[in-house]
């Protein structure tokens, strides 16, 4: 007989490193800088020095730019959460879309710990759990590194330890 899950849909209980913050701005600044430069270019190869309704337009997106980084950071910081329980691993995130996601135990594949230059930097981590589901994958972002190393340890023990569907 197959086991049934007893894992239900939550809000998760922890929250990602406070050190988040700073990689999300660095990375919206980047990504600001080059959509205003670019936009800059474009316009400019493409009117007449004449017409000025072209860079009216382009003079707000610095604010825009801006705001972005000050603003999307902090909320996205209250939006993204994680937890690991004895049954399964859950997940909050996403950016302009809610995005939840929940994996029993028995149905982890791999556990994978990605760390770019800059969650180096920052000692941060994403922990991408892969499950045999259409999906594939939950991804746990904005983890300490050690916390992540502990946490994919302990996912791989609670996997082992569990026994999967007879299904």
């Amino acid at each position: 007989m197959a086991q049934i899950s007893t894992a239900r849909l939550r809000p998760p209980a922890c929250r990602v490193d406070p050190r988040s913050l700073v990689l999300w701005r660095v990375r919206l600044t980047v990504g600001g800088s080059a959509a205003v430069v670019g936009s800059w270019g474009l316009v400019s190869l493409l009117t007449a020095v004449r017409s000025p309704w072209p860079w009216v337009g382009l003079c707000a997106l610095p604010a825009l730019a801006v705001a972005a980084v000050l603003l999307l950071p902090r909320w996205w910081f209250r939006l993204h959460r994680w937890e690991v329980t004895g049954t399964a691993v859950y997940v909050r995130g996403g950016y302009l879309r809610r995005e939840w996601g929940i994996t029993a135990m028995s149905h982890i594949q791999t556990v994978e710990i990605l760390r770019g230059p800059l969650q180096q930097r920052l000692g941060l981590a994403t922990l991408v759990v892969t499950t045999a589901s259409p999906k594939g994958e939950l991804r746990l972002h904005g983890l300490d590194a050690t916390t992540a190393t502990e946490l994919a340890e302990r996912l791989l023990a609670l996997a082992q330890a569990t026994p999967g569907d007879a299904t």
